[in-house]
């Protein structure tokens, strides 16, 4: 049995909490330690529940920060290095405040007893990395598991990156950031989601629940609606600032999910929103590279890359009640094969023997 520790900056999406799961189901031990706390009510291990940035200044920096990264738009991810010596400062004097409080909790759940430690968005305790090269030192093996922004936007962690014996995504287009990722399907239990209910009223459901407008080109979807909305008998269902359970729920009487289409800086492909309609049986339309169309398995997805391309695939999808079952079925098996957490586990197995970590 390995003990395994998961770190997470935050629950992103439950998906840090979904490999931490899947650990325990599989015979392994393990927990996870999460900065702060999901504001849409994931469930938590431990959680440190350290102030979380949210002040007008702390919201105008990253705004900044996603505005120079579209604008560099580089073909790896970047360094992560402090942009002034205000940024530095606060990093400092950040890494300083939460000191006693990570010692403490080392102490108390004995960290050091762990044989791998999971670094969820590839981010340390501190921005130097100082308690992951304590770790390494003593043994541990140092796994970086990134989602997301952490490396479109802030860049690579250069004294966590050089310690890691193994760095693994679940995006596809991290694979052409940092060349030694390895992909994995992140993990997901469908035993959680609330049952599929029948629409009852004469009008088709069609749900978008944006974490970031930006991200999942809100805005587009929002105008190819309006010209259908004009034409179909539809009902446009747009879920924001709503906790996860009332979201599951308000999903599964819908009929039709969009989960991105022509947004800016949330990568292509599909994340945690989409794997649960897909899992609750509901047809889901994203965007995706010819690509990544075609190197996704079984790929179960309604693909639309533009505003053009995503008013037919509603517009074939709200007529044809046939194909919207068709897709319904393939996407709900798709995530038992893919996600489910025995062939998950499997395939992170693998990926710890190639690596010399077990």
């Amino acid at each position: 049995m390995l003990k395994i520790l998961h770190i997470a900056p935050q629950n992103y999406a439950g998906v840090p909490y979904d490999f931490y799961k899947m650990h325990n189901t599989c015979g392994d031990f393990s927990r996870l330690i999460t900065f702060h706390k999901n504001p849409l009510q994931f469930p938590e291990d431990i959680c440190l529940e350290l102030p979380l940035p949210n002040l007008s200044f702390a919201k105008l920096w990253r705004k900044k920060k996603m505005q120079m990264r579209e604008i560099d738009n580089p073909k790896q991810s970047p360094i992560f290095k402090p942009k002034n010596i205000f940024e530095k400062s606060y990093f400092a004097l950040y890494d300083f405040f939460k000191l006693n409080l990570v010692e403490e909790t080392i102490e108390k759940y004995h960290l050091n007893d762990y044989d791998i430690i999971h670094f969820d968005s590839g981010l340390d305790f501190y921005r130097n990395a100082k308690q992951a090269i304590k770790w390494k030192k003593m043994g541990k093996k140092i796994v970086c598991c990134y989602y997301g922004s952490d490396l479109r936007i802030r860049g690579l962690i250069k004294e966590l990156d050089a310690i890691s014996d193994l760095n693994i995504t679940s995006e596809y287009d991290h694979l052409s950031l940092k060349k030694d990722l390895e992909y994995i399907f992140y993990p997901y239990n469908q035993g959680e989601l609330p049952e599929r209910k029948k629409n009852e009223s004469d009008r088709i459901k069609i749900v978008h629940s944006p974490t970031n407008r930006k991200y999942k080109g809100t805005e587009l979807i929002l105008s190819v609606l309006d010209k259908i909305s004009r034409e179909r008998k539809i009902e446009f269902i747009l879920l924001e600032n709503m906790s996860r359970a009332k979201v599951l729920e308000i999903k599964s009487e819908c009929d039709i999910c969009i989960d991105q289409v022509g947004g800016t800086m949330g990568g292509t492909g599909y994340g945690k929103a989409g794997i649960e309609t897909l899992a609750v049986g509901i047809p889901t339309i994203t965007n995706m590279t010819k690509e990544y169309e075609e190197w996704l398995p079984e790929n179960p997805f309604v693909v639309a890359n533009n505003g053009d391309e995503l008013y037919e695939r509603l517009s074939s999808l709200i007529s044809d009640e046939k194909m919207r079952n068709d897709f319904g079925i393939r996407g709900k098996n798709w995530v038992t094969k893919y996600h489910g957490y025995e062939n998950v586990n499997k395939r992170l197995y693998e990926l710890y023997n190639k690596y010399n970590i077990i």
